[in-house]
């Protein structure tokens, strides 16, 4: 399962939920039809999207899953991971990746020196970051090509230009 969004708290009255959709652009999240919502003990739910639409100007959208009726049933979905399944993702183009699979990867710089492994990433209005984790520390490196030079999924491996003592 690769996890695309959110659900965060009922919105209305007719039982929708705002949902952080992490898919670019936002409404892409729109696009399945179906979403596994992620069960406090680890397993899914499959529900159905009814309708859905894009809530403000960032990253926001709100959504009407069948069944749902209530904010009081819309609650019991509040704070839940969104995904769907690795195979209904569109296959990447040349130089694109998901974020899902660099996770795990070794990131070094230019000169070879290892800074650690891509943990996550964290999205802000200024753009993507990736944590990298190594030693003691944690690097947040912009996800930019200034900063991201090559990828090598079939080494996991991941070259930025960045100082190691930043």
């Amino acid at each position: 399962m690769i996890v695309l969004g959110r659900l965060r708290a009922p919105w209305g009255i007719k039982g929708w939920v705002k949902v952080d959709s992490y898919t670019d652009p936002p409404a892409a999240l729109l696009d399945y039809p179906e979403w596994s919502v992620a069960r406090p003990d680890g397993g899914w739910d499959k529900v159905r999207i009814r309708d859905g639409r894009p809530h403000g100007t960032g990253r926001v959208l709100v959504a009407a899953l069948e069944g749902v009726e209530s904010p009081e049933a819309a609650r019991r979905y509040t704070e839940r991971d969104v995904a769907v399944p690795r195979a209904a993702l569109p296959p990447t183009r040349e130089g694109e990746y998901y974020w899902e699979d660099l996770v795990g990867c070794r990131v070094a710089t230019l000169e070879g020196q290892p800074l650690g492994t891509i943990g996550h990433f964290l999205e802000y209005p200024a753009g993507p970051v990736m944590v990298v984790v190594g030693g003691s520390r944690e690097r947040w490196i912009p996800l930019s090509p200034r900063h991201l030079k090559t990828v090598d999924l079939g080494a996991r491996q991941v070259v930025v230009d960045w100082d190691p003592e930043f």
